[in-house]
Protein backbone atom coordinates (compact mmCIF):
# COMPACT_ATOMS: atom_id res chain seq x y z
CA UNK A 1 0.00 0.00 0.00
CA UNK A 2 1.67 3.28 -1.25
CA UNK A 3 0.52 7.29 0.67
CA UNK A 4 0.28 9.25 -2.29
CA UNK A 5 -1.10 13.05 -1.96
CA UNK A 6 -2.88 14.80 -4.25
CA UNK A 7 -4.48 18.54 -4.37
CA UNK A 8 -6.91 19.58 -2.12
CA UNK A 9 -7.64 22.67 0.62
CA UNK A 10 -6.70 21.82 4.24
CA UNK A 11 -6.47 23.94 7.53
CA UNK A 12 -3.66 23.46 9.55
CA UNK A 13 -2.69 25.12 13.28
CA UNK A 14 0.49 25.75 13.92
CA UNK A 15 2.78 28.23 16.46
CA UNK A 16 4.62 30.14 13.57
CA UNK A 17 1.39 30.65 10.99
CA UNK A 18 -1.74 30.45 12.78
CA UNK A 19 -3.43 29.56 9.74
CA UNK A 20 -1.75 28.12 7.03
CA UNK A 21 -3.89 26.51 4.04
CA UNK A 22 -1.79 23.40 2.82
CA UNK A 23 -2.90 22.00 -0.69
CA UNK A 24 -2.72 18.72 0.30
CA UNK A 25 -4.40 15.86 1.12
CA UNK A 26 -3.83 12.08 2.06
CA UNK A 27 -5.49 9.16 -0.27
CA UNK A 28 -4.38 5.66 0.06
CA UNK A 29 -4.63 4.11 -3.31
CA UNK A 30 -3.39 0.25 -4.19
CA UNK A 31 -1.18 0.54 -7.30
CA UNK A 32 -0.03 -3.01 -8.00
CA UNK A 33 -3.53 -5.26 -8.32
CA UNK A 34 -7.21 -4.79 -7.86
CA UNK A 35 -9.67 -5.02 -4.23
CA UNK A 36 -11.26 -8.49 -5.60
CA UNK A 37 -13.90 -7.97 -2.99
CA UNK A 38 -15.31 -5.39 -4.40
CA UNK A 39 -15.98 -6.51 -7.77
CA UNK A 40 -17.57 -10.19 -8.94
CA UNK A 41 -14.79 -12.95 -10.48
CA UNK A 42 -17.09 -12.46 -14.44
CA UNK A 43 -15.96 -8.33 -13.72
CA UNK A 44 -12.72 -9.23 -13.03
CA UNK A 45 -12.26 -11.21 -16.12
CA UNK A 46 -13.87 -8.26 -18.10
CA UNK A 47 -11.51 -6.24 -16.42
CA UNK A 48 -8.59 -7.65 -17.52
CA UNK A 49 -9.34 -8.58 -20.80
CA UNK A 50 -9.34 -4.79 -21.92
CA UNK A 51 -7.15 -3.18 -24.29
CA UNK A 52 -3.95 -1.28 -23.25
CA UNK A 53 -4.91 1.97 -24.27
CA UNK A 54 -2.16 3.63 -26.37
CA UNK A 55 -0.68 6.85 -24.24
CA UNK A 56 -0.15 8.89 -28.11
CA UNK A 57 -2.26 11.01 -28.89
CA UNK A 58 -5.07 9.43 -31.70
CA UNK A 59 -6.02 12.21 -34.29
CA UNK A 60 -9.35 13.57 -33.86
CA UNK A 61 -9.28 16.00 -36.80
CA UNK A 62 -11.81 13.63 -39.10
CA UNK A 63 -14.40 13.70 -36.03
CA UNK A 64 -13.32 16.49 -34.25
CA UNK A 65 -16.62 17.97 -34.24
CA UNK A 66 -18.36 14.76 -32.57
CA UNK A 67 -15.36 14.46 -30.10
CA UNK A 68 -16.51 18.57 -29.38
CA UNK A 69 -20.17 17.18 -28.78
CA UNK A 70 -22.38 18.73 -31.89
CA UNK A 71 -24.04 14.94 -32.01
CA UNK A 72 -24.52 15.23 -27.84
CA UNK A 73 -21.45 12.30 -27.74
CA UNK A 74 -23.88 10.08 -28.91
CA UNK A 75 -22.49 6.53 -28.71
CA UNK A 76 -19.17 7.95 -27.40
CA UNK A 77 -19.88 7.71 -23.17
CA UNK A 78 -21.37 4.04 -22.57
CA UNK A 79 -18.63 2.34 -23.67
CA UNK A 80 -16.05 5.50 -23.32
CA UNK A 81 -14.44 6.09 -26.65
CA UNK A 82 -10.81 5.94 -26.14
CA UNK A 83 -10.00 9.01 -28.01
CA UNK A 84 -12.49 10.55 -26.25
CA UNK A 85 -11.01 9.55 -22.95
CA UNK A 86 -7.88 11.11 -23.63
CA UNK A 87 -9.22 14.45 -24.79
CA UNK A 88 -10.99 14.78 -21.76
CA UNK A 89 -7.80 13.90 -19.95
CA UNK A 90 -6.05 16.76 -22.03
CA UNK A 91 -8.92 19.49 -20.84
CA UNK A 92 -8.20 18.02 -17.52
CA UNK A 93 -4.39 18.44 -17.43
CA UNK A 94 -5.15 21.89 -18.21
CA UNK A 95 -7.36 22.83 -15.31
CA UNK A 96 -4.93 20.79 -13.08
CA UNK A 97 -2.65 23.53 -14.18
CA UNK A 98 -4.57 25.91 -13.30
CA UNK A 99 -4.41 24.62 -9.76
CA UNK A 100 -0.63 24.05 -9.87
CA UNK A 101 -0.12 27.76 -10.68
CA UNK A 102 -1.88 29.14 -7.92
CA UNK A 103 0.13 29.99 -5.07
CA UNK A 104 -1.66 28.85 -1.83
CA UNK A 105 0.81 30.05 0.66
CA UNK A 106 -1.19 32.64 3.06
CA UNK A 107 1.47 33.78 4.67
CA UNK A 108 3.13 34.94 0.92
CA UNK A 109 2.43 38.64 -0.16
CA UNK A 110 1.63 36.90 -3.50
CA UNK A 111 -1.38 34.60 -1.89
CA UNK A 112 -4.04 34.26 -4.46
CA UNK A 113 -2.52 35.37 -7.71
CA UNK A 114 -0.34 32.85 -10.06
CA UNK A 115 3.20 31.53 -9.62
CA UNK A 116 4.76 31.37 -12.90
CA UNK A 117 4.83 33.54 -16.18
CA UNK A 118 3.05 33.12 -18.98
CA UNK A 119 5.89 31.69 -20.99
CA UNK A 120 6.99 29.21 -18.45
CA UNK A 121 3.66 28.04 -16.67
CA UNK A 122 3.14 24.91 -18.83
CA UNK A 123 6.28 23.76 -18.61
CA UNK A 124 6.16 24.72 -14.79
CA UNK A 125 2.97 22.28 -14.42
CA UNK A 126 4.46 19.16 -15.87
CA UNK A 127 3.31 19.86 -19.62
CA UNK A 128 5.82 21.13 -21.62
CA UNK A 129 4.48 20.15 -24.75
CA UNK A 130 1.02 21.17 -25.05
CA UNK A 131 1.14 22.85 -28.45
CA UNK A 132 -0.66 25.56 -26.71
CA UNK A 133 -0.13 29.83 -26.00
CA UNK A 134 -0.97 31.17 -22.49
CA UNK A 135 -2.58 34.37 -24.09
CA UNK A 136 -4.44 35.67 -20.70
CA UNK A 137 -4.59 35.35 -17.00
CA UNK A 138 -8.29 35.12 -15.80
CA UNK A 139 -9.26 36.69 -12.22
CA UNK A 140 -12.46 36.28 -9.84
CA UNK A 141 -13.67 38.85 -7.87
CA UNK A 142 -16.10 38.66 -5.00
CA UNK A 143 -18.64 41.31 -4.05
CA UNK A 144 -19.70 39.99 -0.38
CA UNK A 145 -18.85 43.18 1.48
CA UNK A 146 -17.52 41.88 4.56
CA UNK A 147 -17.89 44.20 7.97
CA UNK A 148 -15.26 46.74 9.19
CA UNK A 149 -14.07 45.40 12.33
CA UNK A 150 -12.69 42.04 9.79
CA UNK A 151 -10.12 44.49 8.47
CA UNK A 152 -7.74 43.58 11.17
CA UNK A 153 -8.24 39.87 9.76
CA UNK A 154 -5.01 38.34 8.23
CA UNK A 155 -5.34 39.17 4.58
CA UNK A 156 -6.42 35.62 3.15
CA UNK A 157 -9.18 36.13 4.58
CA UNK A 158 -10.37 39.41 2.93
CA UNK A 159 -8.82 38.70 -0.47
CA UNK A 160 -11.80 39.37 -2.86
CA UNK A 161 -9.98 39.40 -5.73
CA UNK A 162 -7.64 36.27 -6.97
CA UNK A 163 -5.96 34.48 -9.78
CA UNK A 164 -8.84 31.61 -11.10
CA UNK A 165 -7.70 30.67 -14.77
CA UNK A 166 -6.53 31.28 -17.95
CA UNK A 167 -6.92 31.54 -21.84
CA UNK A 168 -4.63 29.17 -23.99
CA UNK A 169 -4.78 29.10 -27.68
CA UNK A 170 -3.28 26.67 -29.57
CA UNK A 171 -0.50 27.47 -31.86
CA UNK A 172 1.28 24.52 -32.67
CA UNK A 173 1.05 23.51 -36.57
CA UNK A 174 1.47 19.62 -35.41
CA UNK A 175 -1.26 19.85 -32.52
CA UNK A 176 -4.04 21.96 -34.77
CA UNK A 177 -3.18 19.22 -37.71
CA UNK A 178 -4.28 16.48 -35.56
CA UNK A 179 -6.94 18.29 -33.72
CA UNK A 180 -8.69 19.24 -37.06
CA UNK A 181 -9.11 23.05 -36.28
CA UNK A 182 -7.54 25.39 -34.16
CA UNK A 183 -8.49 25.21 -30.35
CA UNK A 184 -8.98 27.90 -27.28
CA UNK A 185 -9.04 26.56 -24.56
CA UNK A 186 -10.22 28.20 -21.25
CA UNK A 187 -9.42 26.88 -18.13
CA UNK A 188 -10.70 27.75 -14.20
CA UNK A 189 -9.49 26.16 -10.95
CA UNK A 190 -11.71 25.24 -8.36
CA UNK A 191 -13.13 27.27 -5.09
CA UNK A 192 -10.18 28.34 -2.85
CA UNK A 193 -10.32 31.33 -0.99
CA UNK A 194 -12.43 32.31 1.89
CA UNK A 195 -14.54 34.64 -0.35
CA UNK A 196 -15.26 32.05 -2.88
CA UNK A 197 -16.15 29.35 -0.34
CA UNK A 198 -18.96 32.18 1.00
CA UNK A 199 -20.43 32.91 -2.58
CA UNK A 200 -20.61 29.23 -3.06
CA UNK A 201 -23.37 29.47 -0.04
CA UNK A 202 -24.81 32.30 -2.32
CA UNK A 203 -27.60 29.45 -3.48
CA UNK A 204 -30.52 31.31 -4.67
CA UNK A 205 -31.43 31.68 -7.85
CA UNK A 206 -31.02 34.89 -9.54
CA UNK A 207 -32.05 36.59 -12.88
CA UNK A 208 -29.78 36.57 -15.71
CA UNK A 209 -30.10 38.85 -18.64
CA UNK A 210 -28.59 37.63 -21.76
CA UNK A 211 -25.87 39.89 -22.78
CA UNK A 212 -24.57 40.94 -26.52
CA UNK A 213 -21.46 43.09 -26.80
CA UNK A 214 -21.97 46.12 -28.67
CA UNK A 215 -19.03 46.92 -30.92
CA UNK A 216 -19.74 50.20 -32.11
CA UNK A 217 -20.99 51.50 -28.51
CA UNK A 218 -18.76 48.78 -26.09
CA UNK A 219 -22.50 48.56 -24.24
CA UNK A 220 -25.26 45.96 -23.46
CA UNK A 221 -27.86 44.89 -25.52
CA UNK A 222 -30.92 43.50 -23.26
CA UNK A 223 -32.95 41.10 -24.09
CA UNK A 224 -36.12 40.83 -21.81
CA UNK A 225 -37.68 37.41 -21.57
CA UNK A 226 -41.22 37.21 -20.06
CA UNK A 227 -41.41 38.02 -16.39
CA UNK A 228 -42.51 34.17 -14.98
CA UNK A 229 -40.18 32.76 -17.00
CA UNK A 230 -36.57 33.97 -16.77
CA UNK A 231 -33.17 32.06 -16.94
CA UNK A 232 -31.74 31.96 -13.60
CA UNK A 233 -28.53 31.24 -12.47
CA UNK A 234 -26.48 31.14 -8.70
CA UNK A 235 -26.75 34.10 -7.02
CA UNK A 236 -22.68 33.31 -5.93
CA UNK A 237 -21.56 32.08 -9.35
CA UNK A 238 -22.89 35.11 -11.62
CA UNK A 239 -21.12 37.61 -8.55
CA UNK A 240 -17.79 35.87 -8.98
CA UNK A 241 -18.04 35.79 -12.70
CA UNK A 242 -19.63 39.58 -13.38
CA UNK A 243 -18.04 41.67 -10.29
CA UNK A 244 -14.71 43.90 -10.31
CA UNK A 245 -12.35 44.91 -7.66
CA UNK A 246 -11.79 48.34 -9.17
CA UNK A 247 -11.28 50.08 -12.32
CA UNK A 248 -8.36 49.31 -12.60
CA UNK A 249 -8.96 45.39 -12.57
CA UNK A 250 -11.75 44.38 -14.81
CA UNK A 251 -14.24 41.54 -13.99
CA UNK A 252 -14.10 37.60 -15.51
CA UNK A 253 -16.69 38.53 -17.65
CA UNK A 254 -14.77 41.73 -18.93
CA UNK A 255 -11.77 39.82 -19.46
CA UNK A 256 -13.37 37.04 -21.22
CA UNK A 257 -14.88 38.84 -23.52
CA UNK A 258 -11.90 41.17 -24.47
CA UNK A 259 -9.55 38.60 -24.79
CA UNK A 260 -12.08 36.61 -27.23
CA UNK A 261 -12.70 39.74 -29.62
CA UNK A 262 -9.07 39.95 -29.38
CA UNK A 263 -8.68 36.22 -30.91
CA UNK A 264 -11.54 36.36 -33.29
CA UNK A 265 -9.84 39.36 -34.55
CA UNK A 266 -6.34 37.46 -34.66
CA UNK A 267 -7.71 33.70 -36.52
CA UNK A 268 -10.46 35.71 -38.73
CA UNK A 269 -11.66 32.90 -40.69
CA UNK A 270 -9.84 30.21 -38.94
CA UNK A 271 -11.46 26.92 -37.77
CA UNK A 272 -11.60 27.77 -34.21
CA UNK A 273 -13.15 25.78 -31.12
CA UNK A 274 -13.85 26.98 -28.07
CA UNK A 275 -13.13 24.50 -25.07
CA UNK A 276 -14.10 25.84 -21.65
CA UNK A 277 -12.94 23.42 -18.62
CA UNK A 278 -13.12 23.69 -15.16
CA UNK A 279 -13.39 22.09 -11.42
CA UNK A 280 -16.01 22.52 -8.79
CA UNK A 281 -16.36 25.82 -9.00
CA UNK A 282 -14.62 26.55 -12.08
CA UNK A 283 -17.62 23.96 -13.64
CA UNK A 284 -19.98 26.32 -13.20
CA UNK A 285 -17.77 29.52 -14.51
CA UNK A 286 -16.87 27.64 -17.25
CA UNK A 287 -20.88 27.46 -18.01
CA UNK A 288 -21.56 30.91 -17.74
CA UNK A 289 -18.43 31.90 -19.85
CA UNK A 290 -19.69 29.54 -22.60
CA UNK A 291 -23.27 31.04 -22.19
CA UNK A 292 -21.32 34.79 -22.28
CA UNK A 293 -19.36 33.89 -25.59
CA UNK A 294 -21.89 32.58 -27.56
CA UNK A 295 -24.31 35.69 -27.16
CA UNK A 296 -21.54 38.00 -27.73
CA UNK A 297 -20.00 36.70 -30.36
CA UNK A 298 -21.61 34.07 -32.02
CA UNK A 299 -21.98 36.33 -35.46
CA UNK A 300 -18.41 36.62 -34.95
CA UNK A 301 -18.07 32.73 -35.46
CA UNK A 302 -16.67 30.83 -38.28
CA UNK A 303 -19.52 28.61 -39.62
CA UNK A 304 -17.75 24.92 -37.68
CA UNK A 305 -16.73 26.79 -34.49
CA UNK A 306 -18.41 25.47 -31.71
CA UNK A 307 -18.70 26.44 -27.81
CA UNK A 308 -18.09 23.23 -25.58
CA UNK A 309 -18.37 22.65 -21.76
CA UNK A 310 -16.01 19.82 -20.39
CA UNK A 311 -16.75 20.49 -16.19
CA UNK A 312 -14.91 17.87 -13.43
CA UNK A 313 -17.47 17.83 -10.13
CA UNK A 314 -19.36 20.73 -11.02
CA UNK A 315 -22.38 21.90 -8.53
CA UNK A 316 -25.61 23.37 -10.36
CA UNK A 317 -25.78 25.82 -11.85
CA UNK A 318 -29.28 27.22 -13.10
CA UNK A 319 -32.92 26.81 -13.61
CA UNK A 320 -34.24 24.64 -16.58
CA UNK A 321 -34.87 28.36 -18.85
CA UNK A 322 -31.48 28.82 -18.21
CA UNK A 323 -30.80 25.19 -19.64
CA UNK A 324 -32.98 25.75 -22.61
CA UNK A 325 -31.10 28.85 -23.37
CA UNK A 326 -28.07 26.69 -23.51
CA UNK A 327 -29.79 24.17 -25.98
CA UNK A 328 -31.04 27.14 -28.16
CA UNK A 329 -27.27 28.85 -28.31
CA UNK A 330 -25.96 25.04 -29.10
CA UNK A 331 -23.45 24.82 -26.30
CA UNK A 332 -22.47 21.31 -25.37
CA UNK A 333 -21.72 20.57 -22.30
CA UNK A 334 -19.89 17.47 -20.95
CA UNK A 335 -20.53 16.69 -16.77
CA UNK A 336 -18.19 14.25 -15.37
CA UNK A 337 -19.87 13.14 -12.44
CA UNK A 338 -18.71 11.13 -9.37
CA UNK A 339 -22.04 9.91 -8.02
CA UNK A 340 -20.24 9.29 -4.77
CA UNK A 341 -19.19 13.38 -5.07
CA UNK A 342 -21.91 15.68 -2.66
CA UNK A 343 -20.90 18.58 -5.19
CA UNK A 344 -22.58 17.20 -8.03
CA UNK A 345 -25.66 16.92 -5.71
CA UNK A 346 -25.69 20.70 -4.79
CA UNK A 347 -27.17 23.16 -4.55
CA UNK A 348 -30.79 23.34 -4.18
CA UNK A 349 -32.97 20.82 -5.50
CA UNK A 350 -33.71 19.23 -8.88
CA UNK A 351 -37.13 18.34 -9.76
CA UNK A 352 -37.64 15.71 -12.94
CA UNK A 353 -36.92 17.54 -16.25
CA UNK A 354 -39.35 15.48 -17.84
CA UNK A 355 -42.66 16.44 -16.28
CA UNK A 356 -43.62 19.64 -16.66
CA UNK A 357 -46.01 22.12 -14.94
CA UNK A 358 -49.30 21.86 -15.38
CA UNK A 359 -52.14 24.52 -14.25
CA UNK A 360 -49.51 25.85 -11.40
CA UNK A 361 -49.57 22.20 -9.94
CA UNK A 362 -45.97 21.23 -8.68
CA UNK A 363 -44.43 18.16 -10.19
CA UNK A 364 -44.80 14.52 -8.94
CA UNK A 365 -41.97 13.22 -10.07
CA UNK A 366 -38.76 14.41 -8.66
CA UNK A 367 -35.31 13.66 -8.92
CA UNK A 368 -32.91 13.38 -5.39
CA UNK A 369 -34.50 14.10 -2.22
CA UNK A 370 -36.95 16.29 -3.72
CA UNK A 371 -39.22 13.26 -4.40
CA UNK A 372 -40.30 12.72 -0.82
CA UNK A 373 -40.79 16.40 -0.25
CA UNK A 374 -44.49 17.02 0.27
CA UNK A 375 -45.77 19.37 -1.42
CA UNK A 376 -46.47 22.73 0.47
CA UNK A 377 -42.69 22.01 0.56
CA UNK A 378 -42.04 21.68 -2.97
CA UNK A 379 -43.92 24.85 -3.51
CA UNK A 380 -42.25 26.83 -1.17
CA UNK A 381 -38.70 25.36 -2.43
CA UNK A 382 -40.10 26.91 -6.21
CA UNK A 383 -40.90 30.27 -4.29
CA UNK A 384 -37.32 30.27 -2.78
CA UNK A 385 -35.47 30.22 -6.11
CA UNK A 386 -33.43 26.73 -4.94
CA UNK A 387 -35.14 24.53 -7.93
CA UNK A 388 -32.66 23.87 -10.41
CA UNK A 389 -31.72 21.69 -13.62
CA UNK A 390 -28.97 19.55 -14.44
CA UNK A 391 -27.57 21.01 -17.97
CA UNK A 392 -25.82 18.92 -21.17
CA UNK A 393 -24.84 15.35 -21.35
CA UNK A 394 -23.13 13.43 -18.27
CA UNK A 395 -20.49 11.01 -18.09
CA UNK A 396 -21.23 9.53 -14.72
CA UNK A 397 -18.41 7.47 -12.47
CA UNK A 398 -18.32 5.84 -9.19
CA UNK A 399 -15.29 5.69 -6.74
CA UNK A 400 -16.52 2.57 -5.44
CA UNK A 401 -15.46 1.32 -8.84
CA UNK A 402 -11.81 2.01 -8.58
CA UNK A 403 -10.27 -1.25 -7.66
CA UNK A 404 -7.66 0.92 -6.47
CA UNK A 405 -9.19 3.59 -3.90
CA UNK A 406 -8.73 3.02 -0.61
CA UNK A 407 -10.31 5.54 1.21
CA UNK A 408 -13.47 7.16 -0.08
CA UNK A 409 -14.46 10.13 1.55
CA UNK A 410 -15.54 13.54 0.69
CA UNK A 411 -12.44 15.31 0.00
CA UNK A 412 -10.97 12.31 -2.28
CA UNK A 413 -14.52 11.96 -3.74
CA UNK A 414 -14.34 15.63 -4.97
CA UNK A 415 -10.56 15.73 -5.60
CA UNK A 416 -9.87 16.95 -9.68
CA UNK A 417 -7.01 13.97 -9.16
CA UNK A 418 -9.85 11.41 -8.38
CA UNK A 419 -11.83 12.66 -11.60
CA UNK A 420 -8.85 12.04 -13.78
CA UNK A 421 -8.48 8.70 -11.95
CA UNK A 422 -11.55 7.21 -12.66
CA UNK A 423 -11.72 8.80 -16.36
CA UNK A 424 -8.77 7.09 -17.50
CA UNK A 425 -9.93 3.49 -15.76
CA UNK A 426 -13.61 4.10 -16.94
CA UNK A 427 -14.76 1.14 -20.11
CA UNK A 428 -18.85 1.40 -19.69
CA UNK A 429 -21.39 0.97 -17.28
CA UNK A 430 -21.22 -2.53 -17.38
CA UNK A 431 -17.37 -2.85 -16.60
CA UNK A 432 -16.88 0.28 -14.94
CA UNK A 433 -12.68 -0.65 -14.43
CA UNK A 434 -9.64 -1.88 -16.13
CA UNK A 435 -6.95 -2.75 -14.49
CA UNK A 436 -4.54 -1.24 -17.13
CA UNK A 437 -5.26 2.10 -16.56
CA UNK A 438 -2.15 4.62 -16.18
CA UNK A 439 -2.98 7.58 -14.02
CA UNK A 440 -3.04 6.55 -10.39
CA UNK A 441 -3.27 9.44 -7.41
CA UNK A 442 0.25 10.39 -7.56
CA UNK A 443 1.72 13.56 -5.48
CA UNK A 444 0.79 17.10 -6.67
CA UNK A 445 2.95 19.22 -8.40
Amino acid sequence: MTLLNHTTNHISFSKTTPFTIKPQCITLIRPLKPNTKQHSQKTLKTIHKTTKPSTLPAKVSKKWQEYQGITNWKGLLDPLDNNLRFEILRYGDFVEAAYKSFEFDPSSPNYATNKFPKTTLFKKCGLPKTGYKLTKYLHATSSIQLPSWIDKAPSWVTTNSSYIGYIAVCNNKDEIKRLGRRDVVIAFRGTTTCLEWLENLRANLTNIIPLQYNNSTHGIIIDIHEKNNQPMVESGFLSLYTSKCSKVIPSLQETVRTEIDRILKTYKGENLSFTITGHSLGAALAILTAYNIVTCFKTNFHRKSLVTVISFGGPRVGNRSFRSLLEKESIKVLRIVNSDDIITKMPGFVFDDDVEENDGDIDEDVDDVSWYLPRWIQKRVKEMRWVYCEVGEELRLCSRDSPYLKSVNIATCHDLKTYLHLVDGFVSSSCPFRSNARRFLHRSF
